[in-house]
């Protein structure tokens, strides 16, 4: 599935159990925050953030999209916890940054510094999101276009 997404939108994949969100990062820089290192992840205009929850509707939308502005406009920290934190079953948002996610239902949340790798509800176990120019291909599962919803970030 093709979805279009301009730099000022966001994209929500919505399921029974879980939402994952998506929007460009206009080329700019994050900062990822492990427990031994800073590492700044340097992104291209069509690279895609994208965050995952488990919940629906809108108030887990608009923490969806406070987490993606916060990352990119305000320029907060991605931060990993290491393996085994007692964090990680209580994180609401966990997020991914580059031009390739993957989705598994398998990891814990909140602990791959890997960006390619992101924790999602089984529904979307295996999804792939890959950014494109002007847009996102969304592989691995069959959505319908009503759990697609475009909105302003």
């Amino acid at each position: 599935m093709h979805i279009l997404l301009k730099e000022d939108e966001i994209a929500y994949l919505v399921g029974r159990s879980g939402t994952i969100a998506m929007a460009k990062t206009r080329g700019i820089f994050f900062y990822l925050e492990t427990d031994t290192a800073e590492i700044v992840l340097f992104t291209e205009p069509e690279d895609l953030m994208v965050a995952s929850s488990f919940g629906l509707g809108e108030k887990v939308r608009r923490g969806l999209r406070c987490t993606l502005y916060q990352l990119r406009e305000l320029g907060a920290p991605l931060i990993v916890l290491p393996k085994g934190h007692p964090a990680s079953p209580r994180l609401k948002v966990v997020v991914s940054i580059g031009p390739r996610t993957r989705l598994s239902c398998k990891i814990q949340p909140g602990t791959h510094p890997e960006q390619n790798v992101l924790c999602g509800s089984e529904e979307f176990h295996e999804l792939e999101v890959f950014s494109e120019p002007g847009g996102a291909e969304i592989r691995g599962v069959s959505l319908d276009s009503d759990q697609v919803i475009i909105a302003k970030l």
